[in-house]
């Protein structure tokens, strides 16, 4: 932990619940989750469709209310009640890149009015001359053309509406950004062209990602640090090369079996391991979350914690 304490958390989240429904209907897709985003840092949230990453996103960015618990952003609280100064601040500091670039762009409007509707609550009064030039900036920093910006989103493919999401998001000059699932409903030729630009934007401006996914190969390839959610419970959180070499978790094991591999033999001869949540007996033996080597933490009871052990020595 020696090294992670030298370094500044730029958001940290408390033991977050988030509940939908009510009473008899009452769900709870996230449970107790907590963790540290350090600055500059891009850190993964993954787990199959339906495990809660999103609603982690969303929840902090409070689209959804939490239930319970807390979220820090530079050690100021931002969820619940906060005054207007803050709830600007937090509005332009963070951002969100969300999943799918044909359904979160106005169809209605030219891409102009999209990229910088952020400018108009923003407290600041910016004229017409300047938000043009800010528009402009923003669209050629994500690789268009700023012509562009006198046309409609229907005009364009899914890599430029998803680059003009980004963009949409960098005209607010954030410093954290949460990109939910940014690349996977576009095609496989354009995926590297946006994990590349994100990660060039990253370097430039110094931004720091909180990265939802369900598709591990993306994650080895842009993030530091993974954590594996499993129906909105956090199982197992490390650094994303000790991860991928020393999985404890049975669901992330099941995880990491089922991606593709680029050898075709290979492929044909691994062992897909399915994770069936009956093989943990926490009737009396409860889990904990703990450290089980340094910056690798893991959920499981005393038996699973000594196998864990075993598995890292």
């Amino acid at each position: 932990m020696a090294n992670e304490e030298k370094k500044e958390a730029l958001l940290s989240v408390r033991h977050m619940e988030v509940c939908f429904g009510k009473r008899r209907n009452r769900f709870k897709a996230v449970d107790d989750v907590s963790f540290d985003i350090y600055r500059g840092e891009t850190f993964g949230v993954v787990g199959e469709s339906g495990s809660g990453k999103t609603t982690i996103g969303r929840a902090i960015i409070r689209i959804h209310p939490m239930t319970k618990g807390e979220v820090f952003y530079r050690g100021q609280k931002i969820n619940g009640k906060i005054s207007k100064e803050l709830d600007r601040t937090v509005t332009r500091r963070i951002q969100m890149i969300f999943q799918d670039p044909m359904a979160s762009l106005n169809e209605r409007a030219k891409v102009d009015y999209i990229v910088s509707e952020g400018l108009y609550s923003g407290g600041v009064k910016y004229s017409k001359a300047q938000r043009e030039e800010k528009v402009s900036k923003a669209l050629s920093d994500v690789g268009l053309l700023p012509e562009f910006a006198s046309r409609f989103p229907h005009e364009f493919s899914g890599g430029q509406r998803q680059r003009i999401g980004i963009a949409r998001a960098l005209i607010m000059e954030p410093e954290f950004i949460i990109a939910d699932e940014p690349i996977s409903a576009l095609d496989v030729s354009i995926r590297a062209q946006v994990l590349n630009l994100m990660n060039e934007l990253q370097k430039q401006r110094g931004l720091t990602y909180l990265f939802i996914s369900h598709d591990l190969s993306v994650m080895r390839f842009v993030c530091d640090r993974i954590a594996v959610i499993h129906k909105g419970v956090m199982v197992e959180l490390a650094g994303c090369e000790q991860l991928f070499r020393h999985p404890l978790h049975p669901y992330t094991r099941a995880l990491l079996s089922a991606v593709p591999m680029p050898d075709p033999r290979r492929e044909k001869e691994k062992q897909i391991f399915v994770y069936d949540p009956a093989i943990h007996d926490y009737s009396v033996d409860k889990p904990k979350w703990v450290e089980i080597e340094e910056g690798h933490f893991v959920r499981g009871n005393e038996k699973e914690l000594a196998s864990y052990r075993e598995r890292v020595q």
